[in-house]
C-alpha cells in the first residue's frame, strides 16, 4: 500500500508538472483558444445580461420542461442558422492561476495518480507497460472527454489536439515514474 500511495503521489507530481510545462513554455498551451473580437462591447452586453455564474449554451432553450414541436422546431431553426457555442460565465471575476485553482488541480491530480498507480499495481507489469498502460489510460480520458466537448460543444480542432498531448504525454510519464517505484524487487540470489 505504502508503494501506491508514494508511486501515486510522485505521478501526479510528474503529471502536473508537465501539464505546468505544456501549458507555459510549449505553443499547446493556447492552441485554439482566442480572444473576444471587441472584447469590451461584448463583455459590457454580458455584465449587462448575465448575473449568474454558469455555463450557458446558445441558442437556448428552456430545459425544465419538454418543449412543445412548434418550439423544438423554432429552437432547431435558430440551431441551424447560428450563431452557436457555449459560455463559462463568472460575473466576479477571479484572480488568474490563483492559489486555490493550483491547489485543487494538483489535488485532482493526486486523486487520479492514486488511481492509476492503483490499476498498475494490480497489473503487475514492466515499466515500458506501465508507461503505456497510463499512457493509453490518458488516451482514453481524452477520448471519452475531450473529443465529447469537441463533438458536442465545437471545441476548435487545435484545443483537441492540445488535450490529447497533455493527457497522453502527461500521464504516460506518470506512469513511467509509478511504474519505477512499483516494479518488484529483483529476487535475492541464493
Amino acid at each position: 500500500m505504502k508503494k501506491i500511495l508514494i508511486a501515486g503521489i510522485l505521478g501526479a507530481v510528474v503529471a502536473f508538472l508537465w501539464s505546468s510545462f505544456a501549458h507555459m513554455a510549449l505553443p499547446t498551451g493556447d492552441m485554439g483558444i482566442r480572444s473576444l473580437p471587441n472584447e469590451d462591447a461584448v463583455v459590457a452586453a454580458m455584465k449587462q445580461s448575465i448575473h449568474e455564474r454558469g455555463f450557458y449554451y446558445f441558442p437556448g432553450m428552456d430545459m425544465s420542461r419538454k418543449l412543445t414541436p412548434e418550439e423544438e422546431k423554432a429552437w432547431t431553426a435558430k440551431y441551424a442558422a447560428g450563431p452557436i457555442g457555449i459560455l463559462v460565465y463568472n460575473p466576479a471575476g477571479d484572480v488568474p492561476m490563483s492559489p486555490r485553482m493550483l491547489v485543487v488541480e494538483l489535488f485532482s491530480d493526486v486523486l487520479a495518480g492514486l488511481v492509476l498507480a492503483w490499476v498498475l499495481s494490480l497489473s503487475a507489469v514492466s515499466v515500458g507497460r506501465g508507461a503505456l498502460t497510463a499512457g493509453l489510460l490518458g488516451l482514453f480520458a481524452w477520448l471519452s472527454l475531450s473529443v465529447s466537448m469537441w463533438n458536442w460543444f465545437g471545441f476548435p480542432e487545435a484545443y483537441l489536439l492540445t488535450e490529447a498531448i497533455d493527457q497522453v504525454v502527461g500521464w504516460g510519464l506518470a506512469g513511467l515514474v509509478m511504474a519505477l517505484v512499483l516494479r518488484p524487487k529483483p529476487a535475492a540470489a541464493t
